[in-house]
């Protein structure tokens, strides 16, 4: 089993070499100190593993090369932003074409209209709107949906992840009282007042919460991805869609980052219905985008509030969403790079990843397990993978997590941070994998007895 005394020796040594091998990173991000909350543009960038984040210099496919000259496989990959790769040439022409005839109108484009018609085909909702973000996204659909419902709540599972919208930034704690996570700064209201929570895969909880019919609209991971991959269990999807039925409630799916499992991500996959379908991240290649979709009888509903709306503000839209270049770069991705191809190129490479990790896990005997979306894949440091958030939350080993991650960028790999993710890209190789799985075993047989 691990050895917590030599776990801890083996990750003061590793920060050591971690200093030692970048000093570029570490001067950039000390100067940096005098200009940006933190010394970083966004706060969690941080909380990569090491005393200091890796300062980028170059990317292309699935490399990144740091501003000392070191070379790294991205597993991270922007956290789905870049799902698609690096610089995908398919995108990168097209995005610069566009820059040279304009990159904002606040007017439509071709572009738009063929990624609406492909989204469409995609999910099988019939209008969508585009934003800059996904969290924008799902924001705006929460508007729509209380204004059609005239409801005010929204129903979020524990631990879930739709960015940073402020209804599902709450928890459960003791006795079921509702409440802001730890860390959610400034929240506007108590989320008490407009959320409700339950866990994943309770059903009798969903519909208990469903009872008052005050809940607008149910916002869904298809999978939670943020705190670790939980599945669905058999059947619970379709207790989710008939229950939001049953009491009038909208199902919301938020695709963003389970679009890994194929290209009409989960939903296409497993032949959802939801009312509202939102998306985003690598949906562009990552340029900031997010779209959000929804069945012909949810738009027809919007369409009318929104016709009897007067003035400009209406708390949806944004005047740099659905610009020319971001409309662009979303039909060259959509059209040439994320295509059935895609996928049967890169989930395997998710198993294999998977297949080296579990050979390593018997090897040493360790109560470790994995789990596997899509191109998306993970390893827990438990038996068996989470049913709902809280359990996903219980399962955290924090000095097991900084370890791992930082054995690995020491030797050359980026994880995505917080959890054990990888996500596989078209130029990701089977080496790549391999290495992985090598160094892998490498960090573990330094720490068990």
């Amino acid at each position: 089993m691990v050895n917590r005394d030599t776990l801890k020796t083996a990750y003061e040594e590793e920060l050591r070499l971690f200093e030692e091998l970048h000093p570029t990173s570490k001067a950039h991000f000390e100067k940096a100190k005098d200009s940006l909350l933190l010394g970083v543009p966004l706060n969690w960038m941080v909380r990569y593993a090491g005393g200091f984040p890796l300062s980028v210099q170059d990317a292309k496919g699935a490399h990144i090369t740091d501003a000392d000259g070191i070379d790294y496989i991205d597993f991270c990959l922007g956290d789905t932003g870049s799902m698609v790769g690096h610089g995908p040439e398919a995108a990168a022409e097209v995005i610069a074409k566009q820059a040279y005839r304009g990159a904002s109108f606040m007017l439509p484009t071709e572009d738009a209209a063929w990624n609406g018609r492909e989204l469409q085909r995609r999910f099988g909702v019939k209008f969508w709107q585009f934003s800059t973000s996904a969290t924008d996204a799902n924001r705006f659909a929460i508007r729509l949906a209380r204004q059609i419902t005239k409801r005010p709540k929204v129903l979020v599972f524990n631990w879930c992840y739709h960015g940073t919208v402020d209804e599902t930034i709450a928890t459960l704690f003791e006795g079921g009282h509702v409440g802001s996570r730890t860390g959610n700064i400034g929240p506007q209201v108590d989320p008490a007042l407009t959320t409700k929570v339950v866990e994943w895969n309770d059903a009798e909880a969903l519909e208990e919460a469903l009872k008052d019919r005050d809940v607008a609209v149910v916002m869904a991971e298809p999978v939670m991805t943020n705190i670790g991959i939980v599945h669905p269990l058999p059947g619970y999807h379709e207790a989710l869609r008939a229950l939001t039925r049953k009491y009038g409630a909208y199902l919301l799916l938020d695709e963003t980052h389970t679009l890994c499992a194929g290209v009409g991500g989960y939903t296409r996959e497993h032949r959802l219905e939801p009312d509202i379908v939102v998306c985003g991240k690598t949906l562009a290649s990552g340029i900031p985008v997010g779209a959000y979709g929804f069945t012909e009888e949810f738009g027809s509903k919007a369409k009318a509030e929104l016709d009897s709306l007067y003035g400009l503000v209406k708390g949806i839209g944004g005047t740099l969403a659905a610009n020319a270049i971001t409309m662009a770069a979303m039909r060259a991705t959509l059209s040439k790079i994320l295509t059935q191809e895609f996928y049967d190129v890169n989930i395997p490479k998710a198993a294999r990843f998977n297949q080296g990790v579990e050979h390593a896990i018997r090897e040493y005997e360790l109560p470790w397990s994995t789990t596997q979306l899509g191109n998306r894949t993970e390893y827990w440091f438990v038996p068996h993978a989470a049913k709902n958030g809280t359990e996903a939350v219980n399962h955290r080993d924090f000095e097991l997590d900084w370890y791992m991650h930082l054995y690995c960028l020491n030797r050359g790999i980026l994880m995505t941070p917080f959890h054990n993710m990888a996500i596989m890209a078209t130029a990701t190789t089977e080496a790549d994998v391999d290495k992985h799985t090598e160094v892998f075993r490498e960090a573990v047989s330094k720490i068990v007895d």
